[in-house]
């Protein structure tokens, strides 16, 4: 982040001004990634007039960052429309996209409107891999070819690899891949659960040992996507810091209007088709509590040895039940990185190992009682 938005950033969270907002036009997509946490099915988006008219009520917030997101962004098909209407508005444009539905034409308007960057999700360098998680073929090849476009438009695009099971070897050949075309690159080692609170996609997660070798790898140290805190102030007890700039100086709105601290942090706080932007921002009750949260509040947290290094996050803290807890996917980052497990990580082994253990002794139990149902001794279980 350069100086001058560090101390934008800054002054916002000073002031309690919206500074950073992602917006998602749409849930609907025409990739279906294995570990995508939205449903794609449209349950009445707000419409081109409601936006708008969103966007206003944000720009009269104070809002900078304008971050356009989806699903896909260009399903709508007032994409455009929208996009040039929150470029009058004067907002800092980004944009997230799988770029399969953007050609010469679309990157030239990208380039006219003064989009400052545009974040596309590359999986792996090679086809099977990416075309799997995609369930698209083609899509890593359609891709590619976008951002070949959109580079020759002089436009900034960022690769970002999000790294799960099926891709966890390939992280060095995508990285290559966005050196060759000129494109940044970024990658995010968390899978999170979907927003209806559905966990099952976290067994996508890569393992301890898979983790353990990436956060030694010398050659991604700064390029590993995790972390959204507001540094604290060189006087400031760690104790006082702020655990995320969600709800502090961002925020996220669905496509349905639904207002959240964040994308990942699913607490609902107000809709924005039922009252103004601003007043959510200012009077939520939802929000008042998450930004009344402390390091020192957190349970078990503010006692770790970890505390004020562990890249936490409230939203999955949130949706493991408590958003003043221990993030588990964040236990086990901070563990592959020092070495060290968290008292949280400890008990969340130790009750799986005890789970497994119960399993042990009930299964062959069960098993031969139901073999003795049908004249088999539960001893041959056993032989």
């Amino acid at each position: 982040m350069s100086a001058l938005m560090q101390e934008m950033g800054d002054r916002a969270l000073r002031l309690g001004v919206p500074f950073s907002v992602q917006l998602d036009l749409t849930y609907r997509c025409n990739e279906q990634c294995v570990h995508c946490y939205l449903d794609h099915d449209d349950h009445g988006e707000m419409t081109t007039a409601e936006i708008k008219h969103l966007l206003k009520e944000m720009a009269e917030a104070g809002v900078f960052i304008l971050t356009l997101s989806g699903g896909e962004i260009f399903m709508r098909k007032d994409f455009f429309e929208i996009l040039e209407w929150a470029r009058a508005l004067t907002f800092c444009i980004k944009l997230k996209t799988n770029a399969v539905l953007i050609r010469e034409a679309q990157a030239a308007r990208l380039r006219d409107l003064g989009v400052e960057s545009i974040q596309v999700s590359i999986y792996s360098h090679r086809p099977e891999v990416h075309d799997a998680i995609t369930k698209v073929p083609g899509s890593l090849r359609r891709s590619i070819n976008a951002i070949r476009f959109l580079k020759s438009q002089g436009l900034k695009v960022i690769m970002a690899n999000v790294l799960m099971t099926e891709n966890m070897q390939d992280y060095h050949g995508v990285r290559a891949l966005a050196e060759e075309l000129g494109a940044d690159y970024t990658l995010d080692p968390t899978v999170t659960p979907k927003m209806d609170g559905d966990r099952s996609i976290l067994d996508l997660n890569a393992g301890e040992s898979a983790l353990r070798r990436l956060f030694r790898d010398e050659t991604f140290v700064g390029n590993v996507d995790e972390f959204c805190a507001p540094p604290p102030a060189p006087d400031e007890d760690s104790m006082e810091s702020l655990p995320c700039s969600a709800g502090h100086t961002a925020c996220y709105v669905s496509p349905y209007g639904e207002f959240y601290p964040c994308v990942q942090f699913p607490l609902s706080c107000g809709n924005v088709r039922q009252q103004r932007f601003i007043d959510i921002w200012r009077d939520s009750e939802q929000l008042k509590e998450v930004r009344s949260i402390r390091l020192r509040d957190l349970t078990s947290c503010s006692q770790c040895a970890h505390g004020s290094s562990c890249t936490r996050c409230p939203g999955l803290a949130f949706m493991e039940g408590n958003m003043r807890g221990p993030s588990t996917a964040d236990c086990e980052k901070s563990f592959a990185r020092t070495g060290v497990p968290s008292a949280n990580l400890l008990a969340s082994k130790e009750k799986i190992s005890a789970s497994r253990l119960v399993q042990i002794q009930i299964v062959p139990a069960i098993t031969g009682s139901r073999l003795s149902g049908i004249g088999m001794p539960a001893s041959a279980v056993a032989s």
